[in-house]
């Protein structure tokens, strides 16, 4: 059975980075959904961007460290790095679409179902799922289920918006796990460098060979980008990268569904977004169902952490 890594513990600095995260991922889907251009151009110009200015200071501070992972010891970490890349170019690829076709709400709900897909692949790594955690499973599949199906009597787009936010939710649970065994020995920043390089480098691939147009926005357009790129990119994705070494992909997942009532609120409030009422009922399950993994999921990380005879002890059967 696999181990989970030695983390060294939380404190204060990474809980604020915690929480500035969470706030400027929550701006990522309205600032994708106002941006008047295609949503695999914004993709790349946000990593782009993020790699020209993490960059310098890598390359200046971190030389010998790159060094370890293209040819040295880490050569095994490296490639975590660049498979994290491409599993986040994935994630963008389907992610960023789904915000311009189904509504903010739906999509980052959607999104969200990420820590499910964290949990099935923490069993398919050997780490046994406690019973809450398949409940969860069950009530967040029954409302992705319930919400797709009302999005697909309202329009076609709306249904492809659903599933790309579902696959985008499940690719983004593959990059935080790669990024959590890369982390465990590569500093943030060159671990992003090196995930948002890979990242970009795929998508301005997929974009050239799409004929997809990487230029002539309007000046609004590019502020969103360069919003996100300071948001949800360097303050929000980097943040949690930080974090990793600390804190577990699971809980780092579970974190992330506080993204779906401000992403909500910030649709709503910006650009007069509401999801169809039909499917307010199976993206409340899905929240709820992703609420319920996390909770099973700490209570379980609680119980490991104590020592045996703090564990209360299996009550007795009571005699019939």
């Amino acid at each position: 059975m696999s181990a989970e890594p030695r983390r060294p513990p939380l404190d204060l600095l990474t809980t604020g980075a915690l929480a500035l995260a969470v706030v400027a991922v929550s701006s990522s889907a309205p600032l994708i959904a106002f941006a008047a251009a295609p949503a695999l151009a914004v993709a790349f110009w946000r990593n782009l961007i993020a790699v020209t200015a993490l960059s310098p200071f890598v390359l200046v501070r971190r030389r010998a460290e790159f060094g370890r992972l293209i040819g040295g010891t880490g050569r095994r970490e490296g490639m975590f790095c660049v498979l994290s890349g491409v599993a986040l170019a994935a994630h963008f690829a389907t992610w960023m679409p789904s915000a311009k076709l189904t509504s903010v709400a739906a999509a980052a709900a959607l999104v969200a179902t990420q820590p499910v897909w964290q949990g099935l692949i923490a069993r398919v790594q050997g780490r046994r799922l406690p019973l809450g955690v398949w409940a969860g499973v069950g009530v967040s599949v029954v409302g992705a289920m319930l919400a797709t199906g009302a999005d697909f009597t309202v329009s076609g787009a709306a249904f492809a918006g659903d599933l790309l936010a579902l696959a985008g939710g499940m690719f983004a649970a593959v990059y935080v796990a790669l990024g959590e065994r890369a982390r465990v020995t590569v500093s943030t920043a060159t671990y992003t460098t090196i995930c948002y390089s890979v990242c970009g480098l795929i998508l301005l691939v997929v974009c050239l060979v799409g004929r997809v147009p990487l230029g002539g926005f309007d000046t609004g357009t590019w502020l969103a980008v360069l919003a996100l790129v300071a948001g949800a990119q360097l303050l929000g994705h980097s943040m949690f990268s930080y974090a990793l070494r600390r804190i577990p992909a699971t809980t780092i997942s579970v974190l992330i569904l506080l993204e779906v009532p401000g992403a909500a609120l910030i649709g709503w409030a910006w650009l007069g977004q509401l999801p169809a009422p039909a499917t307010l009922p199976g993206l409340a399950l899905v929240v709820a169902g992703v609420a319920v993994v996390v909770l099973s999921s700490a209570r379980t990380a609680r119980r490991a952490s104590l020592p045996p005879a703090a564990v209360p002890a299996a009550p007795a059967p009571v005699p019939d």
